[in-house]
Parts: C-alpha cells; sequence; structure tokens
C-alpha cells in the first residue's frame, strides 16, 4: 500500500493537500450553498482517507473497496462538521472514516453474530452517539444502559461481539524508522530470557537421580515439608534434607 500510487483508478501522488484554513473556508461556503464547495473538500482530504486505510492494510480486504467505504466516511464527516466547535476537521473526520471502515470490516466479517446481539449492540451505539452530543463527552456504559433500557452486562458484551479482531501485524506506530505492529507490543512472559532460563532448569533437571527427582517434585512442584516427603519416600527428614540441598546445587551449577 506504501508503494501504491493509483487506488480506485485515482493517482494518489498527485491528490491536493488542503491547509487548515482553506478546510474551513470550504465548509462555510458548502454551508451557505456553495455547490462545488463539498466536492472541494471531498477532494482536497482523500489523501486522509489514504493515510486512514493503510491501518488496514494486514487484514487481507480489498484496499480499493476500503478506499471507497472510507470515502463514505469521508462525505458523512464533510456533512456533519460543526465549524463552531473550533476543533480540527482531521480530528474529527479521521474517526469517522475509521468508523466507517469498522462497520464495513464488521458487516461482512467471517465471523458470525446472532441478529440479536447485534440489534443490540446498534441500539448501543445510536445511544452512546445521542449521549454523546447531549452530554459533550463520551458516555459510561451504565449511561448507555440506562438509556437503551438494557442490563449492563448484556450491553458490553453486544459491542464486545462487533469489535474487529486486530491483526498481530497491524501497525501501531511509526515515526520514520521501522514500523512497530501489534505483536511487539505482546508481552511474553518474562520475554526471550524468560523461556531460555526455563529450558535450562528443565535441562538441569533432567541430569538428576530418580530420587532427587521426586524430591524436588514433591518439595517444590507439590509444596509438601521435608518431613511429608519423608514419609513418603521412607527415609528420615535428615536425608530428604541433605538430598534436597544437593539436588539444587546441582541445578544451580548447571544453570
Amino acid at each position: 500500500m506504501m508503494n501504491k500510487v493509483e487506488i480506485c483508478g485515482i493517482d494518489t501522488s498527485r491528490l491536493p493537500v488542503l491547509k487548515e484554513r482553506e478546510k474551513i473556508a470550504l465548509l462555510e461556503r458548502m454551508k451557505n450553498g456553495d455547490p462545488t464547495a463539498r466536492s472541494q473538500l471531498i477532494n482536497g482530504n482523500l489523501r486522509l482517507v489514504l493515510s486512514v486505510v493503510q491501518r488496514f492494510t494486514n487484514r487481507g480486504e480489498n484496499l480499493d473497496d476500503l478506499f471507497q467505504v472510507g470515502c463514505i466516511g469521508l462525505m458523512k464527516a464533510i456533512d456533519h462538521f460543526d465549524v463552531s466547535q473550533g476543533v480540527k476537521f482531521s480530528t474529527y473526520a479521521v474517526p469517522m472514516v475509521i468508523g466507517e471502515i469498522r462497520r464495513h470490516l464488521r458487516d461482512f466479517s467471517p465471523v458470525r453474530v446472532s441478529r440479536s446481539l447485534k440489534d443490540t449492540a446498534y441500539k448501543a451505539m445510536q445511544a452512546k452517539e445521542k449521549l454523546t452530543n447531549r452530554l459533550g463527552r463520551e458516555p459510561t456504559i451504565m449511561e448507555i444502559a440506562k438509556e437503551v433500557q438494557l442490563p449492563k452486562e448484556n450491553v458490553v458484551l453486544a459491542l464486545e461481539s462487533i469489535v474487529d479482531p486486530v491483526s498481530l501485524y497491524e501497525p501501531v506506530f511509526s515515526d520514520g524508522g521501522d514500523t512497530i505492529c501489534v505483536m511487539d507490543q505482546v508481552s511474553d512472559r518474562g520475554g526471550e530470557s524468560g523461556w531460555i532460563e526455563e529450558l535450562a532448569i528443565k535441562d538441569a533437571l533432567a541430569k538428576l537421580s530418580d530420587r532427587e527427582k521426586r524430591i524436588i517434585a514433591l518439595r517444590f512442584f507439590q509444596g509438601k515439608t521435608q518431613v511429608e516427603v519423608s514419609e513418603e519416600i521412607g527415609i528420615s527428614q535428615a536425608q530428604v534434607s541433605r538430598l534436597e540441598k544437593a539436588a539444587l546445587l546441582k541445578v544451580k551449577g548447571e544453570i
């Protein structure tokens, strides 16, 4: 996608880029009835759509289709943007474009979600948008649940059911260098050193005698006391203590 020049028959290298003051001027003209201002706004923000589409390049979707869907989100942003709010147009438009693409992916997702769950999710999203406009902030789950008159748990489940699965290779950050993907942010419980140490411990334990292995297993994997171990294997507690210390020293030496 980064090297693709043409999408939907449009040469992306030739797309115009509007400055913020130009966008506001066109929005004002559109509000005052200028029929050409809307087309100029759309053409002047196609690169914004393109930048959003690049976030979805690793999902196996047709990028031309996503670009067209993103343009629908752009047009909705243009039609609903309020210049009096004092925010940048891109700040408002990007979430609208992302939302439109995600709705498209959700509706055509291979993961099947029941119709009743989808209906609940749509009601919750409509209530969320309504409450956001009314409250001037994003509503809580409790407020959404109260608005749609459903239990909080049902609303959470419904909204979670329509969230798109995220590819491990989806880029989350790029600053002129190597792109950081979701996979790079996932912890592996200690990293490389953690599983190397685990392998080393297993290898060291494998070199113990059968009796030493049994004592270590009973003491540290089953949590038994030295007295309990002595009774189970038929030796004195002092012998258990001596064998345990010797085994631990062997393991430590191997690691």
